[in-house]
């Protein structure tokens, strides 16, 4: 049983169905597949990688009957490339849509999981595999009165299907992370007013989005086998090259014109312009400085440019953003940034959005305030493995796994790009195919040497919650009170959940793991001894 029916959930299906020979049922929240591209339609959602890497690898028939059209594939094309999968490998008919999971109980005796979804259905499998992804249990403000408000009230995480019409609206946006910095240059040009509401400002380098050529996808087909590989064997999945030297070894002129080529070309490369930049403080202080100084170009407003340039964290500790136009959108006359640090939000009326010192009428809100990241959607259904113990018990204090795969006490229940392994530190999507690589053949082994009941030791686990904490403390991440962190969400624990030692080394750790006869699981027959 897989539940999610996004990348991942649509990868696991045909490897553990086409692959492997398992019967499979995907079980999936929405009233259709596509996952984060399904929920995320507001203006302006488009991916922050390259569509060439933002894709399956596993399939040359695939690959040789699609060609993405631009650099960053907007949300309806990605979605158009989840429908391609899904027809071309006959996916749909193992899918169940319109089904939110609520339960999901490990039964001792059968050795089975049995899941139970808010429709009342009742399903049960030998292993239970949670595709639901690190940004899908949306995060909702509370902030009093906001059922009293008597216009449209939106959230870019649950978007309308339907086109909303913004023409001539006065409207506010709460929130300017990537999705905030995304929608908020789409929708300015059709808007009466645009009320800006921030919290904390986020670093954010120029896109350079653009139309791919016929060439552009001639010359990407040519080396598409070659490319596909360098990304698996790559720290962070993206086709950009990283630099290998520190930005304190060369000089401060050599330093600025390497930072502006990277500043008009590389898009979310631009962290990887030195090897240094998320371990060195000194190091990082020099590219922070770098974007402020361009943030200070690109806006008029002094006092506005300061307010949108961060200072309070290292480049990067917080997922870094790309965007086409944010920062010029402030220099519009009918924009007004609030600094809702300074000025908290307090109250929705019928008409008006409150911060301490001011009133601002609105027609629309749009909540651009992101998730439950990493743990949101694993802890809402009530998971209970051995003895009934239940997931958010045993994660109370922060989640606990064996290589981010898979939890001690919850046989045959594993987790596909989540905690403890390095999920957003890179390209979800080889995170995503290197998972289901590893689960296809771990379950098969252990189903060939009749061992199929498969469970992380605790030791094992316990030591991979140190190493997933040595590593992060090594690293400038802790300095930011980011979602890797836990930080968005009020009493949500302050642990860092990713694994931040790059994928080629995650990999490693991997690879070796299941070459010593996958050391830290425990794999048994089942109460019936089969």
């Amino acid at each position: 049983m897989v539940v999610g029916a996004g990348f991942a959930g649509l990868a696991l299906l045909r490897s553990f169905r086409d692959e492997c020979g398992l019967t499979v049922t995907v079980i999936e929240a929405g009233d259709d597949i596509g996952g984060v591209w399904y929920w995320n339609r507001y203006p302006g959602a488009r991916c922050d990688v390259d569509s060439t890497d933002y894709s399956y690898s596993f399939s040359p028939e695939l690959d040789a009957t699609w060609d993405w059209t631009e650099r960053y594939a907007a949300q309806p094309e990605i979605l158009s490339y989840i429908h391609r999968v899904a027809e071309l490998y006959d996916l749909r008919r193992d899918i169940t849509l319109g089904v939110r999971v609520t339960e999901a109980g490990y039964d001792e005796q059968a050795d089975l999981w049995v899941v139970r979804g808010d429709d009342g259905s009742v399903v049960s499998g030998r292993y239970l595999v949670m595709a639901t992804g690190c940004l899908s249990a949306v995060k909702r403000p509370d902030i009093p009165g906001v059922e009293d408000f008597t216009g449209t009230v939106l959230h870019t995480a649950d978007w309308p299907k339907d086109k909303v019409d913004l023409v001539g609206k006065r409207v506010g946006v709460i929130g300017t992370g990537s999705s905030g910095i995304q929608v908020i240059p789409e929708i300015v040009p059709v808007v009466a007013e645009l009320v800006v509401f921030q919290r904390t400002p986020t670093f954010s380098v120029p896109a350079h989005h653009y139309v791919l050529t016929d060439a552009d996808r001639a010359a990407i087909r040519t080396e598409l086998p070659a490319r596909r590989e360098r990304l698996r064997r790559s720290s962070t999945g993206l086709s950009v090259p990283a630099n290998p030297r520190s930005a304190l070894e060369v000089t401060d002129e050599e330093r600025q014109a390497h930072y502006e080529e990277q500043w008009n070309s590389a898009g979310f490369g631009f962290l990887l312009a030195y090897s240094d930049l998320l371990i060195d403080q000194a190091a990082n202080d020099t590219a922070a400085d770098f974007i402020r100084g361009k943030i200070a170009e690109r806006v008029d407003d002094p006092a506005t440019a300061a307010l949108l340039s961060p200072r309070t964290y290292p480049y990067g500790a917080k997922r870094p953003c790309v965007d086409t136009g944010f920062y010029e959108t402030f220099n519009r006359p009918n924009v007004t940034l609030v600094d809702i640090s300074a000025s908290p939000l307090v109250k929705v009326t019928e008409t008006s959005l409150h911060t301490t010192t001011s009133e601002y009428g609105l027609d629309v809100i749009v909540f651009a305030t992101g998730f439950d990241a990493m743990t949101g959607s694993l802890l809402r259904p009530d998971i209970r493995g051995r003895g009934g113990q239940s997931l958010r018990q045993h994660w109370a204090s922060g989640p606990l796994t064996y290589l981010g795969l898979a939890t001690a006490g919850f046989p045959n229940m594993f987790v596909v790009a989540g905690p403890g392994s390095p999920s957003l530190l890179g390209n979800v999507m080889v995170s995503i195919e290197q998972h289901v690589e590893f689960l296809a053949d771990l379950i098969m082994s252990s189903r060939a040497a009749k061992t199929p009941v498969i469970e992380a030791e605790p030791e094992a686990e316990a030591a991979w919650v140190a190493h997933v904490n040595r590593v992060a403390q090594g690293t400038l991440y802790l300095a930011a009170a980011s979602y890797y962190l836990g930080a968005e969400v009020p009493g949500k624990p302050r642990v860092f959940m990713p694994y931040a030692g790059g994928l080629r080394r995650y990999r490693r750790e991997c690879e070796e793991v299941a070459a010593d006869g996958y050391r830290g699981f425990r794999r048994t027959p089942t109460a019936e001894g089969n």
